[in-house]
C-alpha cells in the first residue's frame, strides 16, 4: 500500500482530507478504510496531522470519558479528544482538536509513541469513527448498530441490533446469495440527502469483516432477536424510534445533537415500515423476509 502526504477518505458522502507537513510523516490507511479512499474531492472535514510532544499540555474541561481509550475535553468552543494507552504510559499518544462544527481538525501524534520512519494512519480507529459520528450529529445523519443489505429485488433492508442480536448471522446468510450487496455487518450510517433517507456502509465492520462504501434507500427496518421460529411483529413509530435510538451512536454530552437525532428518527420512520424480527439462524429466514415483498 502506497503512502501519502495527502489522503482523501469518503464515508457516507462525507469527505475527510488528511494532510501533513511534518518531516518524514507518511500517511497510510489501515484495514477496511482502504476501500473508502477516493481521489481528490472537495473536503467536508480538513485534518492536519503533525508530530508533537504531548507530555505537557492543558486539556480544558472533561465532558466525557469512554472508560478506556479516549476522553473528550472542551475549551473555548473547541473539542479535544485525548487518546491514552497503558502501553505508552501516563501521557497521551495522540490528541485531536476540532472546531465547534467538526469541519477542522488538528491531530498531534506523540513523537515518543511512534516509529517516525514508519507510515501512520492519524485517524486510526476509533478516531475516524468519532470524526464521522460527530460531523453527522447535527447534519441529518447518525450511525447505528446494524447490517445493511441491498437485495436484487430492489428492496434494501436494515437489520438493527446490539452485539449478539444476529447482524453478522444475517449478513452471512445473505452473502451466500447472488447479486446481493452487503453494506456492513455491524455499523451503518443513516442520512437525509436530496429529500430521501439513505443507508451507507462504513469501514467499521463486525466479525464477518464486510465493509462497502456503497449506499441504498432502506425500504424496511428489522429489529433483530433470536427465536425458535421466524416471526414478524409490526412496530409503531414511537417504539421503533426508541429502539433505533438505543442502537445508535449519539454524542450523549451534546443536548442539541440528541434532540436532532430523535427528530431525525421521528421524521425518517414516517415512511419506512419497521418490524421486530425473531428468527431462526438458517436460510429459511431469507425466504421469509423476501416473501414480504
Amino acid at each position: 500500500m502506497s503512502t501519502h502526504s495527502s489522503l482523501f477518505i469518503r464515508v457516507a458522502d462525507i469527505t475527510l482530507h488528511i494532510t501533513t507537513d511534518s518531516h518524514h510523516m507518511k500517511v497510510q490507511p489501515e484495514g477496511a478504510v482502504k476501500e473508502f479512499v477516493v481521489s481528490t474531492r472537495k473536503p467536508d472535514v480538513n485534518i492536519q496531522a503533525s508530530w508533537g510532544n504531548l507530555s505537557q499540555r492543558t486539556w480544558g474541561k472533561k465532558v466525557f470519558d469512554s472508560g478506556s481509550l479516549w476522553q473528550l475535553y472542551q475549551q473555548n468552543g473547541s473539542y479535544l479528544f485525548r487518546f491514552t494507552s497503558p502501553t505508552f504510559g501516563p501521557h497521551p499518544y495522540k490528541t485531536a482538536s476540532f472546531n465547534s462544527t467538526f469541519t477542522q481538525c488538528e491531530i498531534l501524534l506523540n513523537c515518543s509513541s511512534f516509529k517516525l520512519d514508519q507510515p501512520v494512519y492519524p485517524l486510526e480507529y476509533p478516531l475516524d469513527e468519532l470524526t464521522v459520528t460527530h460531523f453527522l450529529a447535527m447534519r441529518e445523519g447518525v450511525e447505528v448498530h446494524a447490517c445493511g443489505v441491498l437485495a436484487p429485488s430492489g428492496e434494501a433492508y436494515l437489520f438493527v441490533g446490539q452485539s449478539g442480536a444476529g447482524k453478522t448471522t444475517m449478513a452471512r446468510l445473505y452473502q451466500k446469495l447472488d447479486q446481493v450487496k452487503i453494506l456492513s455487518d455491524d455499523r451503518i450510517v443513516l442520512r437525509r440527502k436530496n429529500h430521501g433517507i439513505w443507508m451507507y456502509g462504513t469501514p467499521w465492520h463486525g466479525e464477518a469483516e464486510i465493509a462497502s462504501p456503497e449506499k441504498g434507500h432502506p425500504t424496511k427496518i428489522f429489529f433483530l432477536r433470536h427465536g425458535e421460529k421466524n416471526r414478524l411483529v409490526p412496530l409503531g413509530k414511537a417504539e421503533a424510534v426508541s429502539r433505533l435510538f438505543t442502537s445508535c451512536f449519539p454524542p450523549f454530552y451534546h443536548q442539541q445533537a440528541i434532540e436532532f437525532i430523535l427528530a431525525f428518527f421521528d421524521e425518517a420512520l414516517k415512511t419506512i415500515p419497521c418490524y421486530e424480527l425473531a428468527f431462526s439462524p438458517d436460510e429459511r429466514v431469507v425466504a421469509f423476509i423476501d416473501g414480504l415483498t
